[in-house]
């Protein structure tokens, strides 16, 4: 699947797409609505399903002119990041309720897209019987008719809430963000644990149990909010969850737009992404990474020169929560600069000349397309802590002889001896064989020997080892 961030039409020539003030018109940026139709029928002709990323939380700073028409479309009673909320429980709530329901059917309807993602849905508040969040959902799957949609949403506390059924008082959604498995392969990739990283470790421990569970923030006390954090999710499926190590704001969210192969080593972004990929969760990769774009993604908005300086102060506000970043020696993209914009193209010729990338993630997912014990996403797997950088899972197939052990290391080599971890142990008259290995020469390494051998286990640095079951070759006397 595609997912296409806001195209709602917004001021300025050009922006992320999340200031968005016509709601029902594709932006004349990116052409007229015919041109996003033919992008779709194209998508769709090559096998890609749409999702198109929808902004219901606050209308755009500038060229907003539905307060022209009424006061009642925002109100004053609830505050989100960018200020006065959307009116879906006041007085008059009911139009613009209606407003914003008939837009989540005209793009499925109109368009033909194959779902939704719901933008910052924390910052969604309504205190009514039924959630508006609810009512968008039903009201999207009604416009799709016999087509089956997706519905994704984004919600920093990870409120499970949007995703239960709504005969279980949930609504409705398919699946949510999982901030804190990227949060945690971030501190694991780059050791840095400022801001909203300080709450997190890079453990084997997190990276298994975002595997396993889902949202590592299940209710305990999150130190950089001050309160708790998350909810109860051990009930959800492992698909409800969209794992990720790169997205459009964390990648901005560094110091110079710098995507994770660059700020960490080539071995443990490979890991990183082997686990992303072979895990239960439902993957998401960011534009480019599957040829690792030496493009970098910031920040731009063109607002007009009032707003563009309260944008650029924002972002100074923004970055000082990182104190290496608040420091006074980096020079950074101006937000409302064309050339800001212009350096985050992607240069596609690099499909070519990154071939090391593209084949990692092709290889992979295949291997998550053809082997069932991955293209299942459920639970039957366990996994165990094997060092203070390495851990373990293992994919249990029907009656254990086909199982499968992923072995990830993010630190150096490390040798096993004694291993009494159960899991390790082969099928009876079987041993493990290496399937795949970041350290493939395809993907730039220097190749695989065999892990569990005379020598107990010698699990490689900064790499991850896929191992598949095997008959054991018998002695002929």
């Amino acid at each position: 699947m595609l997912e296409i961030m806001p195209v709602a039409d917004f001021s300025g020539g050009f922006g992320w797409g999340y200031d968005g003030v016509n709601l029902f018109a594709p932006t004349r940026n990116y052409g007229v609505p015919d041109d996003f139709r033919a992008f779709i029928d194209a998508a769709h002709a090559t096998g890609l399903a749409v999702i198109l990323d929808v902004v219901y939380n606050h209308l755009g700073p500038d060229g907003n002119y539905l307060t022209k028409f009424s006061n009642s479309y925002v109100t004053e009673a609830h505050q989100t990041d960018w200020g006065a909320a959307m009116n879906f429980d006041g007085e008059k709530s009911g139009y613009v309720r209606e407003f914003y329901l008939a837009n989540a059917a005209y793009w499925i309807k109109e368009f033909h897209v194959d779902g939704l993602r719901l933008d910052a849905t924390q910052d969604i508040y309504d205190t009514s019987a039924s959630h508006i969040i609810s009512e968008i959902a039903q009201n999207a799957r009604k416009a799709a008719e016999t087509r089956r949609i997706i519905l994704v949403g984004e919600n920093e506390p990870q409120d499970t809430k949007l995703l239960r059924s709504e005969t279980q008082g949930g609504y409705g959604l398919d699946a949510l963000w999982n901030d804190d498995f990227h949060h945690s392969a971030m501190v694991a990739a780059t050791g840095n644990r400022e801001a909203y990283y300080t709450d997190y470790l890079g453990s084997p421990q997190e990276l298994l149990s975002a595997m396993k569970h889902g949202f590592l923030y299940q209710g305990q006390w999150y130190s950089w909010q001050n309160k708790r954090r998350g909810h109860a999710s051990l009930d959800t499926k492992p698909a409800s969850t969209v794992a990720f190590i790169q997205n459009h704001d964390q990648i901005a969210n560094s110091a110079r737009g710098l995507r994770i192969h660059e700020l960490t080593a080539f071995g443990k972004y490979k890991a990183l992404t082997a686990i992303c990929l072979l895990g239960p969760a439902t993957p998401m990769l960011f534009q480019g990474q599957e040829f690792a774009a030496s493009s970098p993604f910031l920040y731009f908005a063109d607002h007009k020169p009032e707003l563009a300086e309260l944008v650029r102060k924002g972002r100074e506000k923004f970055r000082s929560q990182w104190r290496s970043l608040a420091l006074e020696q980096v020079t950074y993209d101006d937000p409302a600069a064309k050339e800001t914009f212009e350096k985050c193209k992607l240069r596609t010729d690099e499909r070519d000349s990154h071939g090391e990338a593209v084949s990692l993630h092709r290889d992979l997912l295949k291997l998550r397309r053809q082997e069932p014990l991955f293209s299942r996403q459920d639970r039957q797997f366990d996994g165990a802590i094997l060092g203070p950088d390495s851990f373990m899972v293992r994919f249990f197939s029907e009656g254990f002889r086909d199982d499968k052990i992923l072995v990830v290391n993010l630190g150096t080599q490390l040798h096993l001896n004694p291993c009494p971890v159960p899991l390790l142990g082969p099928p009876d008259g079987r041993r493990w064989q290496v399937q795949w290995s970041t350290e493939d020469p395809r993907y730039g390494g220097n190749g695989t020997p065999a892990l569990d051998s005379e020598l107990n286990w010698m699990i490689p640095g900064a790499a991850a080892v896929l191992l598949q079951a095997v008959e054991e070759e018998k002695e002929i006397s």
